[in-house]
């Protein structure tokens, strides 16, 4: 026979933990999300893209364990973008469904931050050839955004560029052109923005092309190309990670274009970087 007990062990008081149950806010362990975008850029600097998802998945399991679900919403945005740049599609879409979920879980949806996750899931969309969906989620990043008391103009600038990139793929081409120039408008208000206004430039070349072809278009895609790789030279942009991923990023189109010097240029000024990198 057991022997009764003089005192109250935790079990005999304490509720058994409900694994369905929100978790209080005592229990949450925040991830450092600046610490990890930092590290982030650290990885895509050195084009580490094996090394950048697994940084990414080591921290999104630290989410889960810890409760986290603003952390984990961060980085399924950063395993969006990632899959996208990589053309994985499956855990492309994968990650959209969950972070797509995390939004409607967090009551996230009218948020900001809702905004960028739209954003994010629609660019990859339209990456995979889901231009409908795509269309669909950047329209509401658009509504989270307008109605938004103030918007960083470089978020914007970064919305409508995408969408349209989609409307171009939908053949939507008066929409396009509208939203291309809204784009270089904001842009032209953010501080090194001329990075955005020179891709901005190059889609505009591709519009032009597509809705009038390359030889009836000729003028003004020689025009846009012209003005993009002014912006790409302008001398106060950093020379950092990120230029060096835009000039490889424009570099194929000054190629495809026949600006094959420039084009060249771009690669050199990658290379360099990534090599101090």
């Amino acid at each position: 026979m057991e022997e009764k007990k003089g005192w109250l062990e935790k079990e005999d008081y304490e509720e058994p933990a409900c694994v369905l149950c929100t978790p209080k806010q005592e229990d949450i362990t925040p991830i450092p999300q600046q610490r990890i975008i930092g590290k982030m850029d650290e990885y895509m600097s050195k084009r580490d893209y094996a090394g950048a998802e697994r940084h990414l998945l080591y921290w999104l399991e630290e989410a889960k364990i810890g409760h986290d679900q603003r952390g984990e919403l961060l980085i399924r945005n950063e395993l969006v973008g990632h899959y996208r740049k990589t053309g994985v599609k499956e855990k492309a879409f994968a990650s959209i469904e969950e972070a797509l979920r995390l939004l409607r879980e967090l009551d996230f949806s009218e948020n900001v931050s809702a905004g960028t996750t739209y954003i994010n899931c629609a660019t990859a969309l339209n990456a995979f050839g889901k231009d409908e969906r795509s269309l669909s989620l950047f329209e509401k990043a658009k509504e989270v955004y307008e109605k938004a008391a103030h918007v960083d103009p470089s978020l914007l600038g970064g919305l409508y560029n995408n969408m349209a990139l989609t409307c171009t793929s939908l053949r939507r081409y008066a929409e396009a052109h509208a939203y291309y120039e809204k784009a270089l408008q904001t842009m032209s208000k953010v501080e090194h923005g001329e990075l955005e206004q020179a891709i901005t430039c190059l889609n505009e070349a591709d519009l032009y092309s597509a809705e009038l072809g390359a030889e009836a278009a000729e003028k003004k895609i020689e025009g846009l190309l012209d003005r993009a790789e002014e912006f790409l030279n302008t001398p106060s942009l950093p020379r950092n990670g990120y230029y060096a991923f835009v000039c490889e990023k424009c570099a194929p189109s000054f190629s495809y274009y026949g600006y094959f010097l420039f084009a060249e240029e771009l690669k050199k000024r990658a290379e360099e970087i990534y090599g101090r990198n």
